[in-house]
C-alpha cells in the first residue's frame, strides 16, 4: 500500500518541506493527497480561490484545490496572501461564501 500523501511539487515530501520562506511566508512545499487518491473523485467542488477575513483573496494550485475537494478537512490551516502567514481554515471562505474546510 502506498502513502496517499505527496509533495505539491510531485513525489515524496522532503524532510524540510515545512521550512518558511521569510520573503513570502509560505512553506517550502505543501502536502497534498496523491494523484491516485484525487482521481477517485471529489466530495466538494474544486475551488481555487478563497478569501480571508482580512479581505485578501488567495488562489492555490490545482493539486491543493483538488485535495480540498477530495477531503475538505485535510488541512487545518491555510495561507493568506494578504497577511503572508498560515491561519486556521475557519477564518477563510470560498468565493461563494461557504467556509473553507466545511
Amino acid at each position: 500500500m502506498t502513502d496517499s500523501r505527496e509533495s505539491s511539487k510531485g513525489g515524496p515530501l522532503a524532510p524540510d518541506y515545512r521550512e518558511i520562506n521569510p520573503l513570502t511566508g509560505q512553506q517550502k512545499d505543501y502536502v497534498v493527497l496523491s494523484a491516485d487518491e484525487r482521481a477517485k473523485g471529489f466530495v466538494r467542488p474544486v475551488r481555487k480561490t478563497y478569501i480571508h477575513s482580512c479581505g485578501a483573496a488567495t488562489t492555490m494550485g490545482s493539486n491543493i484545490a483538488e485535495t480540498y475537494a477530495r477531503d475538505p478537512k485535510f488541512y487545518g490551516s491555510t495561507f493568506c496572501m494578504g497577511c503572508q502567514t498560515h491561519l486556521p481554515v475557519s477564518e477563510f471562505k470560498w468565493e461563494d461564501g461557504s467556509v473553507v474546510g466545511s
